[in-house]
């Protein structure tokens, strides 16, 4: 789960991490009101969840309160890659010299959060470690110890020679790890972590993301989300238990476990079909949750056919076939149904579902299915 800017800020800030003076404002008044308070340059930035802002025009310096205001007019209702600006963060222009990138992240490979530092801040990283991956430098965190202090001083010695500036970057390092920990995080990144004429050292920019598995552990970080910014279809989805993710294909996918859902889609990609979403049902054995995935799946218009892969362990197949029916009788379906029902009460839901006369296609094999849904779509 991302959150904006102005919220990782205020997060920073709770660690006693320095960041800019600012405000988040929704109208131009506002925006009028924090630039007055603030008192000098401000820069006014576009609060949406996509990077590349700055190119986009969603970043803009101003002046003077009143430059602060037009400004605001320009950027509050502008789109940015698909997403409305619906407020923006008003904060000061600060004296920056350099720029560096401080981000802390899981890696997967060592199992461990992976501190990685680099003096080319101020642009995508993802850059930076595809052109010049040796301008990243990096230190695993033991779990066990935490940050250590010579870790860190490895990452700064050679960028920081003042004694105080090492001091601070040591600091922050260490309350970013702290956040990671503290709030379940995937991500905790500065961008840029910036020197000033005065020396000090700032968070000019703050980004934070978490891991939504562990949000259940955090309803003040639940409460951050953006809903704007999320498919209303994966929060029907999560309040019903089901896992699912939009895609841009035709086929609908209703599958049991993500490893089979995930097999399911490349399945799809072999007999050149696009998978129109993931949607995993999961192992419980309730048939609304059957109706519920099928009305998520028939909010989408591109949908061509409908395919169930279902493997039952947990998962009884017969009722999976009774919240087919279910829905059928709720919903109208116009395009054809795939149904592969194999596992848990196997023969109890194909006798289900071929006594009850709906026009459903049944399939033996996981390739037969798939197949049969690929071609549905196009024909």
């Amino acid at each position: 789960m991302k959150i904006h800017e102005h919220q990782a800020k205020e997060i920073f800030e709770q660690y006693n991490i320095p960041t800019p003076q600012g405000k988040v404002a929704y109208t131009p008044d506002e925006v009028y009101q924090i630039a007055k308070e603030i008192g000098k340059k401000v820069v006014v930035k576009a609060q949406v969840h996509v990077g590349g802002r700055g190119k986009a025009g969603g970043v803009k310096l101003a002046d003077t309160a009143d430059q602060a205001k037009e400004i605001a007019k320009q950027i509050l209702g502008m789109d940015i890659k698909g997403l409305t600006v619906k407020k923006v963060l008003v904060v000061e222009a600060v004296d920056i010299k350099k720029e560096l990138y401080v981000g802390l992240i899981m890696d997967r490979g060592p199992k461990k959060v992976t501190i990685m530092v680099s003096e080319a801040g101020g642009v995508d990283i993802e850059e930076v470690a595809a052109k010049t991956p040796e301008k990243i430098l990096k230190a695993q965190v033991d779990p066990l110890l935490g940050v250590k202090g010579f870790q860190v001083r490895r990452l700064f010695e050679n960028i920081f020679k003042e004694k105080d500036q090492l001091k601070t970057a040591l600091s922050v390092t260490e309350k970013l790890y702290q956040i990671f920990m503290d709030k379940d995080c995937s991500l905790v990144e500065i961008n840029p972590f910036a020197v000033l004429g005065d020396g000090r050292l700032i968070a000019a920019d703050a980004k934070i993301t978490f891991d939504e598995n562990a949000l259940g552990r955090h309803p003040d970080i639940e409460k951050l989300m953006d809903m704007d910014s999320v498919d209303p279809n994966e929060v029907i989805a999560n309040k019903y238990g089901l896992s699912f993710v939009q895609l841009d294909g035709n086929v609908g996918c209703i599958v049991n476990g993500a490893g089979l859902a995930m097999a399911t889609m490349d399945g799809v990609k072999l007999y050149n079909g696009e998978p129109a979403n993931f949607l995993d049902v999961g192992g419980s054995s309730n048939p609304q949750k059957v109706v519920k995935a099928l009305e998520i799946i028939m909010s989408n218009k591109n949908i061509k056919s409908i395919l169930f892969n279902i493997f039952g362990g947990i998962t009884r197949c017969d009722d999976i076939a009774n919240g087919i029916l279910e829905a059928l009788n709720k919903i109208n379906i116009p395009i054809p149904i795939i149904v592969r029902l194999t596992g848990t009460n196997e023969a109890a839901g194909r006798e289900i579902l071929k006594k009850s006369g709906k026009d459903l296609i049944p399939a033996e094999t996981m390739n037969e299915a798939v197949k049969l849904a690929v071609e549905q779509a196009k024909s």
